[in-house]
Formats: structure tokens, C-alpha cells, sequence
């Protein structure tokens, strides 16, 4: 009885004196005042971010990426905590390093140094303070954190304007397939009915692509599978997110060539947008369960241990 007592009355102790331990921990104070001066510094970049996330759904899916990466590393604790850290110069190099690019990039007017600089300056903050080993396990984790930044003007018209032409050709291809003749001028599609789809720069599948690389990436994060394998889900992310784009396009045309109301229409046009999700995912737990399939499996050994 007294045993039991003794036992009872010292695991809240034990557990408090853990908790003590970690912070008195020096490493632990370094990150935190580290963490928060980042945070002092790239403040009007948050914000820049997080603006730009609410007026811009392209990039709207930016604005999950720091929570469910925060989630991955929670995962990885036992490996990653802070009785593994140990401080490295290398990431204060680094960290310098990445503060001398900001501040050129903001020099010469390159508005997304600073966008780019934040996750820079937060894996070098991590290799500061946790050291090589540490960093090295984030790897992964870290250039998730690359999703949260849109693309810079250039890149975002090099890929949307060929991804807009791309969802009008084959909204063309996919009608004149199901026995319906279309006129196509540019982005803008004449169908037989009298009635005319615009392919706008928001049909484009930018807003898809973003969304679907972000649900693969989390997906090849949480699936026990090879590396290969991960690696492969997320780059079939892109054609997937394309092809589901086009479904959404020639579905739309389908409906206003059968539809007169416009409201049914742009009601249509959000439902088929928002279906498109779960086929993605769908989609991508299907090729994993593909390749689980075409992956062989090794022999097992006859014996009995």
C-alpha cells in the first residue's frame, strides 16, 4: 500500500522534473529568442503573406502549409526534440547568408527575395540551433514550407497563360468527343446551342495545381511507403491537377449548352471545382495503392525463429 503510494506521489514530480530540465535547457532559450526576433524581422512579410493568401485563391492554400507543418513535426519529435539539438555556426553562416540575399533582393526591387528569404531564414535558424543532424531529418519538412510562397510574376504567367490555352483545347477536344461542334477563338468557346464558355485565367488550374500539390505532398508525408514512391506522388500531382482542370472545363461547357440560367451556371461552375478535390485525392490514394501492388514483395523465410 505504502509502495503504491510512494509511486503514485513521485510520477507528477518526475514528469515536472523533465519539463524542468528542458527549460533550463540553453538551446532551447537560443531558439525561442531566435524564433522571436525572426519573427520581429519578417513581420510585414507574414502579413504580406497572409493578405496575399486572402485576395489572391491561386495561393490560397499557402495559408495551411505552416499549421500542417508544424503537425509533421510534432510527428517526428521523438527524433527531432530538444534533447537532440546541438548548436551549429554553420546555420548563423547560413543565416547571414540569407539575410545579405534579402537585402539585395529588396535593393533591386525583387519582391519575392523577402517571400523566399522567410523559409531561407527559418532552416537556418533551424540549423543553428538544433545542428546538422536535426536539420537534416526537417529536410523534407522545410521545403514543404516553399508552398506557402506564390510564384513570382513571371513564373505565374509562364505557367498560367499555357495551363488557360491548355483547359480550351481540350475542352474543345472533349466536347467535339462527345459529338458537339465548337468553335474555339482563342479562350473563348462557341457551341452549337448559341452559347459561349470563356476559358478565364481563373479556369486556368493554377488554383488546382497549388491545391493538389499541397494534398499530395501531405499525403507522401504520411504514407509508409518508399521514397521513390513519395517522390513519384507528388510529381504525378501536376498532371492529375491538369487533367482534373480540363474534367471541370467540359463538364461547365456541357452544362450551359444543356442550361439557359446563369445562376445554375456559376453555381455549376463552384460545385465542379469543389468536387474536384476529392477525385484528386482519390486519385492519388489510388496510384499508391497501385504501385503497392506492382511493388514486389520480398521472400519470406521458411524457418521458424
Amino acid at each position: 500500500m505504502s509502495g503504491d503510494l510512494t509511486r503514485a506521489g513521485k510520477a507528477p514530480a518526475l514528469r515536472l522534473g523533465g519539463l524542468g530540465a528542458l527549460v533550463r535547457m540553453p538551446a532551447v532559450w537560443l531558439g525561442c529568442g531566435l524564433a522571436a526576433v525572426l519573427l520581429w524581422s519578417y513581420w510585414s512579410t507574414v502579413v504580406d503573406l497572409v493578405l496575399f493568401w486572402q485576395r489572391n485563391q491561386d495561393y490560397s492554400v499557402g495559408m495551411l502549409v505552416f499549421p500542417v507543418a508544424l503537425c509533421l513535426v510534432w510527428r517526428k519529435r521523438d527524433q527531432v526534440g530538444p534533447q537532440h539539438w546541438s548548436f551549429s555556426w554553420l546555420g548563423v553562416l547560413a543565416l547571414v547568408a540569407v539575410e545579405c540575399l534579402r537585402l539585395s533582393g529588396l535593393f533591386f526591387g525583387v519582391g519575392s527575395a523577402p517571400r523566399y528569404a522567410l523559409i531561407g531564414a527559418i532552416g537556418a535558424t533551424v540549423l543553428a540551433v538544433a545542428g546538422r543532424r536535426v536539420f537534416w531529418r526537417l529536410r523534407w519538412v522545410l521545403l514543404f514550407l516553399l508552398l506557402m510562397v506564390p510564384l513570382p510574376g513571371r513564373v505565374h504567367e509562364a505557367i498560367a497563360l499555357p495551363l488557360q490555352t491548355l483547359a480550351s483545347a481540350s475542352a474543345v477536344f472533349g466536347l467535339e468527343l462527345f459529338g458537339f461542334f465548337v468553335i474555339r477563338e482563342g479562350n473563348v468557346l462557341r457551341l452549337e446551342s448559341g452559347h459561349v464558355v470563356g476559358v478565364a485565367e481563373a479556369c486556368s488550374g493554377l488554383r488546382m495545381l497549388t491545391a493538389f500539390v499541397f494534398v499530395a505532398a501531405v499525403l507522401a508525408f504520411l504514407a509508409p511507403r518508399p521514397r521513390w514512391q513519395r517522390l513519384l506522388l507528388v510529381l504525378a500531382s501536376l498532371p492529375i491537377a491538369v487533367a482534373a482542370n480540363c474534367l471541370r472545363v467540359i463538364a461547365t461547357s456541357l452544362f450551359v449548352h444543356y442550361s439557359d440560367s446563369a445562376e445554375l451556371t456559376e453555381r455549376f461552375h463552384d460545385i465542379a471545382g469543389l468536387a474536384m478535390m476529392p477525385l484528386a485525392i482519390l486519385a492519388c490514394l489510388g496510384l499508391l495503392k497501385l504501385l503497392a501492388f506492382l511493388q514486389p514483395q520480398p521472400a519470406r523465410s521458411g524457418g521458424h525463429s
